[in-house]
């Protein structure tokens, strides 16, 4: 007999071993030490009242970690990570699991659940649309051995202890996923470095990376200073000043082409392609 709680009562030494467990055969390789899934948890602003797991016998089998926060204007939910282990999989868990999350944010009056799914990852697709969710966007996602890039610099770039990202909205072609938002990036802001390059001292263009994974969330330049190497050279900067051998950018808009291209002429590598996918409550 499985039981359904919300994983306030529940370590994250308890959640990073079951979410290990869970993903330990997923598609996409997951590399995730402690102090990694911590910031994940906070960059994507892990709240446990939310979030459902799935116990047998008190020991945790399967979970749906969520976060938090408004989104476009609404009270939003989002999927952060859900899992089910091994040997407990196809009994209909994540199925209950999601059944339960939804009469909570009914009590609860959230007003959507957002989520991203890997496109090849068939099931679980249908099984989101089954519950309701309907796709809103598709994501490429890309990836860079540090090693084999050639990157050219032919502009100063400089670094700051922040940037007011919302006064450099209209720099970007399309809006960021929730994992690469303005909030996500402000719950952790001591773990990105910031690149910019400024023109006449206004910023033309800017770029944000993790310093230690190398993940970069935002980069983009103004339209009016495009096609000059700007971002070639924020990149340079960005790529020779994270730990990171594997430089990744996550959830690049498929609509925006422009995007696309630059990563691609940079020699990074599409990698795995998602929906994101949104409930109304």
């Amino acid at each position: 007999m499985l039981n359904y709680k919300i994983l306030d009562k529940t370590s994250t030494e308890t959640l990073h071993k079951t979410f290990l467990d869970a993903f330990s055969d997923y598609q996409v390789k997951i590399d995730l030490p402690y102090w990694k899934f911590m910031q994940m948890l906070q960059r994507r602003g892990y709240v446990p009242e939310v979030s459902i797991g799935a116990f047998k016998n008190e020991v945790l089998v399967g979970f749906v970690l969520n976060g938090f926060r408004k989104w476009n204007g609404k009270s939003t939910v989002y999927d952060l990570g859900t899992g089910v282990i091994g040997e407990y999989r196809r009994q209909g868990i994540t199925s209950n699991m999601l059944l339960a999350i939804k009469e909570l944010l009914k009590d609860k009056q959230v007003e959507q659940y957002l989520l991203e799914v890997i496109k090849s990852n068939t099931s679980a697709v249908q099984l989101y649309k089954k519950q309701g969710f309907q796709i809103q966007r598709e994501f490429a996602c890309f990836q860079l051995d540090k090693n084999k890039c050639n990157l050219i610099t032919t502009h100063k770039v400089e670094h700051v202890d922040s940037i007011n990202l919302k006064q450099l909205t209209e720099f970007l072609d399309f809006a960021p996923s929730w994992q690469n938002s303005i909030d996500s990036i402000s719950a952790i802001p001591e773990a990105f470095l910031y690149s910019i390059v400024r023109v006449d001292d206004t910023i033309v263009g800017f770029g944000i990376i993790d310093k230690k994974t190398g993940d970069i969330p935002q980069i983009a330049v103004n339209k009016d200073f495009r096609g000059n190497g700007i971002a070639r050279s924020i990149m340079t900067d960005m790529i020779k000043n994270t730990e990171s051998f594997k430089i990744s950018a996550l959830n690049v808009d498929d609509q925006s082409k422009s995007t696309k291209d630059f990563f691609l002429k940079l020699g990074f590598e599409y990698s795995v392609g998602q929906y994101e996918m949104l409930l109304r409550i």
